[in-house]
C-alpha cells in the first residue's frame, strides 16, 4: 500500500518576498536554482497563486496511486530578507521504500541551501542548466579524491573535457551531497547509489556561456574519467 508523507523546511533568504517569488515560481528562477521547469497559474495542477507570498502547485495521479505536493509560503522580514516555508507531501506508490529513499536523500536541504546562495551571490543574474551522471552507479570516493578535499571552502580546480576551467571552492558538504561555488556558477554532485543510480552533477551558469548541451557533454565525459565504471578499485 501506499504512504503519506510531508516533509516541512524552513530557511531565511537574503532577498525580498518579490526576489524569492521570482526565484520559486517563474521558469528562469527555478533554472537558477532547481532545475528548468516552467508554472502555469492558469493550469489545474496550480492550486493557490497568490504572488509574492503563496503558492501551492500538485502533481497528477500516477499510475501507481501516487502524488505530490509542493507548498511555499513567503513571509517578508526587515532589511530586505524574507522567510520561506516549504511544504513537500503527498502519497507514495507501491515501492515507498526506495521512492521515500530516494526523495529524502535527493537533498531538499541542498536544493533550498543552494536558492540561498543563488539569491546571495548571483541575484538577478540570468541561468542557464545542465545536468550529466556518470556510466554506472558508484565511485563517490573517487570523486571526492579528485575534488581535492571535500571540506567547506576548500580551493577547487576542475578541467572539463572540451569545456572550460572551472576554479570556486567547495560551499556544500553532506554524506551524499558536495557543493561547488565559482565566480559564475554553482555546482552539486549527488551521491545515489543507494537508490542504484549514478552520480550526478547540476551546473547552474550566471551570465553569458555556451550551449548547455555542450556543457553537459563535458561534464559527462569528466565524470567517466573521473569514476569510470563505480566498480572499487
Amino acid at each position: 500500500m501506499g504512504r503519506e508523507f510531508e516533509l516541512p523546511k524552513e530557511i531565511e533568504l537574503p532577498a525580498s518576498p518579490e526576489e524569492v517569488w521570482q526565484a520559486i515560481a517563474t521558469g528562469p528562477g527555478m533554472a537558477a536554482w532547481f532545475m528548468p521547469m516552467e508554472i502555469d497559474p492558469d493550469s489545474a495542477q496550480v492550486a493557490e497563486w497568490s504572488p509574492p507570498h503563496r503558492l501551492f502547485v500538485r502533481t497528477p495521479e500516477a499510475p501507481d496511486g501516487s502524488t505530490q505536493a509542493f507548498q511555499y509560503l513567503i513571509e517578508g522580514r526587515d532589511g530586505g530578507t524574507s522567510v520561506l516555508r516549504f511544504v513537500h507531501s503527498g502519497v507514495l506508490g507501491d515501492d515507498w521504500d526506495d521512492e521515500y529513499e530516494g526523495m529524502t536523500s535527493s537533498g531538499w536541504d541542498m536544493y533550498l541551501f543552494t536558492l540561498g546562495e543563488y539569491l546571495r551571490h548571483f541575484r538577478g543574474r540570468p541561468a542557464t542548466y545542465a545536468e550529466a551522471e556518470a556510466p554506472a552507479p558508484g565511485g563517490w570516493d573517487r570523486l571526492l579524491r579528485a575534488l581535492g578535499t571535500a571540506r567547506l571552502g576548500s580551493p577547487v580546480k576542475i578541467d572539463l573535457p572540451g569545456g572550460p576551467s572551472l576554479e570556486g571552492e567547495v560551499d556544500y558538504v553532506t554524506a551524499k551531497f558536495v557543493g561547488l561555488r565559482t565566480p559564475d556558477a554553482l555546482v552539486r554532485f549527488h551521491e545515489r547509489s543507494a537508490v542504484g543510480l549514478p552520480i550526478a552533477v547540476s551546473d547552474h551558469h550566471y551570465g553569458e556561456t555556451g550551449d548547455p548541451q555542450d556543457r553537459a557533454g563535458s561534464w559527462q565525459r569528466w565524470l567517466a574519467a573521473t569514476v569510470g565504471d563505480g566498480a572499487p578499485r
